[in-house]
């Protein structure tokens, strides 16, 4: 047994149990520096143990529940569900159970149950491998499942399911005149890698020819068609995917965030990309000035993201939604303000659900006069005609690109300003 691949699970049961006993989010947990003990292989492996383990969480519950007379506690059942995920996905036997049986075995509170661990995860072991594909897809928590299905219809949600399952292959953004790694080219222009492995590893990243970036969200910067020398505000710019796709078009980009720490990642690729924009650490709501063109990219529930997030409907229960789409609408007010008679602003979320998109649009065209939607600015290439919403937006979904491996579910509108 591998003294590494035991300390990478033990990593991978405790962000579980911050997750499904804390409701924190996984990013709040590496922040705190949960796997900072860790090398950077298990590090990644710790990360990919617990994503894996919340995505198949349902089935795993299935097969264990076969076998528990009582619910243990938590860390011990997460231990279990860790360890029937990866002997259902193929990890050998042996290795998993004895690394399993180990970790709950030390923990002075748990350690009487490592009898239990071992008899249930051998019967796991025997019987789940074959069982496990012919369960249900894992389906959404009901908090988010509901508006999901009201909003998107009980099909849909089940091909978002699937996106969710499958999780997220690895897109890149590439900068004009560079190349990418060898890969697939999406429609949209984007390039997207299976099975990519370490990311800084990987051909042109150290050179900064190319940059992480979701093909949904290379899009507002595509739409929003950056011209060369115009002042362009990209707010809530973090992590800076489009502040470089802003940048790499010539234009003069200054970046505002509220966060100090992700301001300084945007920093960083800056370099690493060889681009310049203004970087700015400041609050949305304050920053003044005028700008020919804004990009919103508003806080939101990046309920869209959870091919790459799995955590996220554990972690999050929807209380806080309410106060985020009030969020929005003040800053898309402001935003409007900071732009120039006859400029465009993209507003843009993560977000599946229509308040935090179609419903914010709406509103906005009601409110303000001087504002109209532009729906010819969304007919960029690998963009169907279909995910135009009747408002004038665009609505992206996971469920899209099934044969490509989906996409992240994103709103996205073109508002022009009159002169």
């Amino acid at each position: 047994m591998s003294d590494s691949a035991t300390a990478a699970r033990r990593s991978a049961i405790y962000l579980l149990d911050q997750v499904l006993g804390e409701g924190r989010l996984l990013s709040e947990c590496l922040a705190a520096g949960a796997l900072d003990r860790l090398g950077p292989e298990d590090r990644a492996r710790a990360q990919r143990l617990a994503l894996e383990t919340l995505r198949g969480l349902e089935r795993a519950d299935r097969l264990l529940d076969n076998h528990l007379n009582r619910t243990p506690a938590l860390t011990v059942r997460n231990a279990l569900r860790l360890g029937a995920v990866e002997l259902c996905n193929g990890e050998a036997a042996h290795g998993v159970v004895n690394s399993m049986v180990e970790i709950v075995g030390r923990s002075r509170k748990h350690g009487r149950l490592k009898g239990l661990v071992n008899a249930v995860l051998r019967k796991v072991a025997a019987e789940g491998p074959e069982a496990w594909p012919k369960m249900r897809v894992p389906r959404l928590p009901e908090w988010l499942r509901g508006p999901l299905v009201t909003a998107w219809g009980s099909e849909a949600v089940a091909g978002m399911e699937q996106a969710h399952f499958a999780g997220a292959p690895l897109d890149l953004s590439v900068k004009p005149g560079s190349e990418g790694p060898a890969s697939d080219t999406l429609p949209t222009g984007s390039i997207r890698l299976r099975g990519a492995g370490q990311v800084s590893a990987l051909p042109g990243f150290d050179a900064g020819d190319w940059w992480v970036q979701d093909a949904a969200a290379a899009l507002p910067v595509r739409i929003l068609a950056p011209k060369s020398g115009e002042a362009v505000l990209d707010l809530c710019a973090a992590p800076g995917g489009k502040t470089l796709q802003l940048a790499a078009a010539g234009a003069k980009v200054t970046a505002l965030d509220i966060s100090e720490s992700r301001i300084e990642r945007v920093s960083e690729n800056l370099t690493r990309t060889k681009l310049t924009a203004q970087v700015i650490v400041g609050d949305a709501l304050e920053q003044e000035g005028q700008y020919d063109a804004v990009l919103l990219d508003a806080p939101c529930s990046a309920t869209g993201t959870i091919r790459r997030h799995a955590d996220l409907p554990f972690a999050k229960d929807g209380s806080d939604f309410g106060a985020l789409i009030e969020l929005q609408a003040r800053m898309l007010a402001h935003a409007w303000t900071l732009l120039k008679p006859g400029g465009r602003l993209i507003y843009c979320t993560c977000s599946l659900l229509p308040d935090e998109g179609e419903v914010q649009i709406e509103e906005a065209l009601e409110q303000y006069p001087d504002m109209s939607v532009d729906r010819s600015a969304l007919r960029v290439p690998g963009v169907e005609d279909s995910w135009i919403t009747e408002e004038g937006g665009l609505r992206l979904r996971p469920d899209y690109w099934p044969d490509l491996g989906g996409m992240d579910g994103f709103y996205i509108a073109c508002l022009n300003k009159s002169t």
